[in-house]
């Protein structure tokens, strides 16, 4: 599947009336083929048996009031579910950032709750309009209206379930860890076993091309455009990564030598689009734990046992990547090095997890001293030497911002204390 189609696959998750409105055009046709089942005399009420029917087995008026009441309560309870899901999204957007509002809009079981009570209004409906009484030549789909009783219990049930879902999902621990299992996707598909190919440290020569018309980039082909760039024997140097914003009429791109056709091959590599996706962008999750994180640091709201939590889950994250190597951005074609992109490497990973945290802790004892604990766990499951120095650096930022923000001299003992345990750790990793 091209990174296109998964860009635009992504971008109709984010629509949040997509699933309700085909669980709605589904309950229409099962309506319509449940009055056609009657009608065609396949299954339904058997009146020369009637102890053998089973459902409803009433008479046209009864149908009606019943179908009505089904209806009537079903778009009432769907108003009612719609202004739950607005609160919790006002509630959301206040305690952990409007960025976390998309998880909320993309989960599909948020998603098909609406539509199962839109669904049922929208079945009882079409049901109702083909029942006539004896004036009217009588007609009465038992079959199809005992359906749309089981759609009301099955509503019911819904109901129940949803309130359960919607308040456990505004947990911050909820939140906080469903982002992390985001997270811990990222890592498992853009890390891998082995080490690959060496980035080139020289800098990018050639020509600028491929001048966008400005946006987030979304997703990056970068196996098509390296195929390209084998097949007219040059090489592309992308100057942005997935995340970016790319303002209008920047290229994007440097070429080693002139080709006709370069800027329209590497514009359809690249998906632009108005905001940031996580398709191909590993800080994507870290950018929204560290904003609950930063948000619960904020004097209005003051909870450092959640920002600590946020810390102990980009540990977590850490560790996961220790036994693994990250991509260095270079993708080769018989040996030779044709497309170099920017990628995300341990140090900038480390900077997105812990620099906001830290810089917004401002004296806060419990989030530093749990930010020097979780170094020293993921130090001491690392093995390479330029990943512990990184996590070194961090520690020795932590305690600097100590000394300089925490007053109390047996509080900031206790910080050194835990520095100390860091290199500790360090050197048994290493």
């Amino acid at each position: 599947m091209s990174a296109r189609v998964k860009a635009w696959l992504e971008t109709l998750g984010d629509l949040f009336w997509l699933r309700p409105a085909l669980v709605v055009l589904g309950c229409i046709l099962l309506a319509h083929f449940g009055v056609w089942l009657e009608m065609a005399h396949v299954a339904g009420y058997d009146a020369s048996s009637p102890d053998q029917n089973w459902g409803y087995s009433g008479g046209a008026e009864g149908a009606r009031a019943l179908l009505s009441a089904i209806a009537s309560s079903n778009i009432g309870v769907a108003g009612t579910t719609f202004s739950i899901t607005i609160a919790a999204l006002t509630l959301a957007s206040g305690q952990m950032g409007p960025r976390l509002l998309r998880n909320f809009i993309r989960d599909a079981r948020n998603q098909t709750v609406l539509g199962i009570f839109l669904g049922t209004f929208a079945y009882a409906l079409m049901v109702l309009r083909t029942v006539r009484t004896v004036e009217e030549s009588p007609f009465v789909p038992h079959l199809a209206i005992t359906g749309a009783i089981v759609l009301a219990l099955v509503a019911v049930g819904t109901l129940v379930w949803f309130v359960h879902h919607i308040a456990t999902s505004i947990n911050i621990e909820t939140v906080v860890d469903a982002v992390q299992r985001d997270l811990c996707e990222a890592i498992a598909i853009h890390t891998r076993d082995e080490p690959v190919a060496v980035r080139p440290p020289e800098a990018p020569a050639g020509t600028a091309v491929a001048a966008t018309g400005g946006g987030y980039i979304q997703a990056m082909d970068t196996d098509a455009l390296a195929d390209w760039a084998r097949e007219h024997r040059v090489t592309v140097t992308l100057r942005v990564r997935p995340g970016d914003y790319v303002p209008s009429g920047y290229p994007v791109a440097f070429l080693s030598a002139q080709v006709e056709g370069a800027e329209a091959a590497i514009l359809d590599a690249v998906t632009l689009g108005r905001r940031p996706a996580a398709i191909q962008d590993p800080e994507y999750s870290v950018r929204q734990l560290v904003e609950i994180a930063v948000r619960a640091l904020s004097p209005g709201i003051n909870d450092p046992f959640t920002a600590g939590s946020v810390v102990d889950h980009l540990g977590d994250a850490l560790c996961r990547i220790a036994p693994r190597h990250l991509p260095t951005g270079v993708v080769l074609r018989e040996g030779r090095a044709v497309l170099v992109h920017p990628v995300t490497d341990y140090d900038g990973l480390c900077d997105a997890m812990f620099h906001m945290i830290r810089q917004n802790a401002a004296g806060s004892v419990h989030v530093l001293g749990r930010m020097l604990d979780v170094l020293a766990r993921v130090a001491e499951v690392e093995r390479l030497k330029d990943r512990t120095a990184e996590l070194s650096r961090h520690a020795d930022l932590v305690i600097a911002a100590a000394r300089r923000d925490v007053a109390d001299p047996s509080d900031l003992a206790d910080l050194e204390d835990r520095h100390r345990r860091f290199y500790d750790a360090a050197a048994v990793g290493a």
